[in-house]
Order: C-alpha cells, then structure tokens, then sequence
C-alpha cells in the first residue's frame, strides 16, 4: 500500500507530486500551500520510501504502474505530473505507460543521462555505498541525516522534520534498490529521447548550482520538442527547500 497524501479543493485541476530516492512526499511540503491553493495536490511515496512499505520489484516502470493504480483509485485523469530527481523517472514512465492519465510534465533537478552525474559529496559516498554504508545506515543521526540531505544543495534552507523521519523509515536494501533501477532505466534509454515522442508538454527545471547533476546537462532537454527549460540561479539539487517560491512559481507555470 502506498502512503498518499492530499490537499487543496479535489474538484480543482489535479496535480501529482513524486519525490526522489529515499525521500518521500514530505519533500515537497514547502511549496504545496501555493500549490494547493490552485490545484488537487496529491503526493505519494513510492514503494520502499518514507511510510510506504516494500514492493516485490523497484524498477522504474513497476513504480510507475503503482503511481498509475493510485490516481485510478482516486478516479484522477488529465492529471500535471511533477518529479523531483529520480521521481522524474518515474514521471516519465508513467507517461510513456498511461499517457491517458498525464496531461504535463515538469522534472525538477532530473539527470537527463548517466554521464551528467556528478561525483558524490563524502558524506553521501558513505552513508549510502559499502562499505560503510550498511554499518552506518541503522545508527543514522537527524544530523546525520540533515547533513546529508544539505550537501546536495547550495543554498542553505530548513528541512523538514517530516522529511528526516521519511529518510530514516526508508531501508537501506530498499534505497540501494532503487537507486540501481533508476540507473537501469537510463542505461536502457536516456530521459530526452523518451520524452520526444510523447507529445506532452515538458518543464525542466534546473538548480544552476546542482552539486548532484552537472546543470548544463539540462540543456539535452531542448531535443524534447517544445520543452521549457528554466535554470534557477544558485539553486542546488533540491529547489523545493532553497527557493520555494521560486519553485512554486515554475511549478504553477507547469501546469498552465
């Protein structure tokens, strides 16, 4: 069972949010008041992450079918799809599955291609690699965890405490899952080319400063056709938290 969580008017235009790996929906809690002002939010987390619990298979289409089963349930349809990081994966697969349910898609902070992936901060090389990431994973402190998740951005911002207790529910054999599927699916084809036959409108917003991805990877998006793409000046990897505004913003443009 998947954890979802909604706000704004459910007769209002529908707007799905999903979060990155080993985050949750929680992650995007700083900009759903602006959002929800307008829209039917609807966050999820996806299977293994924050309170869902595991599934049998983490690939990136099975996520996204799981996504597709919860927006069924909830009767949604024409629904402005939004993905942070590896949630943009997600987001594209469930275009390419059920485009019936997608009407737009803005990826936030979305690796387009392997290659465009930045060496990871020491931190994060240890607490989620072996060898010490396995040690290290069940003795994670909230300052642990909060420096973690602030050395993927550039700006400095409050994170959430929902978001540290999301991270810290999330299991290590279930984190190091998906992160090898999520690689799976973009050695199999990268984002753009996938994008580019589906016809759907396409946001693509970028931190300038992502530590994680190199920024001017962003720029591969322009093979989408009609693609807007927006790179957030000294935003790093997770806009929601530096810049929600700003975030809000492009995310309402998105969705126009």
């Amino acid at each position: 069972m998947m954890h979802v969580v909604q706000d704004g008017p459910r007769s209002a235009p529908p707007l799905l949010l999903i979060h990155g790996s080993g985050a949750s929906g929680s992650t995007w809690a700083p900009v759903v008041p602006a959002l929800a002002a307008r829209h039917h939010v609807v966050r999820v987390d996806l299977p293994g992450c924050g309170r869902s619990g595991p599934a049998p298979s983490f690939d990136v289409p099975a996520q996204a079918d799981r996504v597709a089963a919860v927006l069924d349930d909830l009767g949604l349809r024409d629904v402005a799809v939004a993905g942070h990081s590896s949630g943009g994966y997600a987001a594209t697969a469930l275009a390419e599955r059920r485009p019936d349910l997608v009407r737009s898609l803005t990826l936030v902070s979305t690796g387009p291609a392997l290659d465009a992936l930045r060496p990871e901060p020491l931190i994060l090389r240890l607490l989620l690699a072996p060898p010490f990431g396995p040690l290290l994973w069940p003795v994670r402190t909230d300052a642990m965890l909060r420096r973690g998740i602030a050395a993927t951005m550039a700006l400095p911002a409050a994170i959430p405490d929902e978001a540290v207790a999301d991270v810290r529910a999330t299991r290590y054999r279930a984190f190091r899952a998906v992160l090898s599927n999520n690689r799976a699916y973009l050695q199999e084809r990268d984002v753009p080319a996938r994008l580019a036959g589906l016809g759907k409108p396409v946001r693509v917003l970028f931190g300038a400063a992502d530590p994680r991805w190199d920024p001017a990877s962003a720029r591969r998006y322009e093979a989408v056709p009609g693609a807007r793409i927006e790179l957030l000046p000294g935003v790093g990897h997770v806009p929601m938290l530096e810049a929600p505004e700003l975030t809000s913003e492009h995310l309402l443009a998105g969705t126009a």
